[in-house]
């Protein structure tokens, strides 16, 4: 095989894996309560992606779709009345190995949990620190623990 055909098997690799990861993640859907797939620099006005949305009281954490193009630094920062969460995500390659190939999934590393303790009117920023061309999935997601007691 050639470079180019390594090449795309391994990007259809990712892609298949990003799929199987949301596939396999399907029982948290129903508790997504804010979700951007930042794949168009037109989302974001000067360099920054900004939205709002409410949240309830309850645990949630942040899921994220990454791939070897997304932003290496991603800044997020939730605000709200007496609530401010900000957060620098790194983006962290973790090499596999096969007997063919070498390739590399995606992941954030940074603090993914976060608590509101009332009912909050939020406002999401998201600064790809520069890096308005990479794609990235982002959702927040309320813990199946929060959503029996509602």
């Amino acid at each position: 095989m050639n470079k180019k055909s390594i090449g795309i098997l391994m990007i259809l690799g990712v892609v298949i894996l990003g799929v199987s990861i949301s596939m396999n993640s399907e029982e948290k859907d129903d508790s997504v309560i804010f979700h951007v797939t930042l794949a168009d620099p037109e989302l974001y006005t000067n360099g920054i992606y900004t939205n709002n949305f409410t949240m309830e009281p309850g645990t949630y954490f942040f899921r994220f779709v990454p791939n070897g193009s997304s932003p290496e630094i991603l800044s997020i920062k939730l605000s709200g009345q007496n609530y401010s969460f900000i957060e620098n995500f790194n983006l962290k390659g973790i090499p596999y190995e096969s007997e063919t190939s070498k390739y590399f999934t995606w992941e954030y590393e940074g603090v993914k949990n976060i608590t509101i303790d009332s009912m909050k009117e939020i406002t999401i920023v998201i600064n790809p620190n520069d890096n308005v061309m990479g794609s990235v999935s982002i959702d927040i997601i309320k813990e199946k623990s929060d959503e029996s007691t509602k």
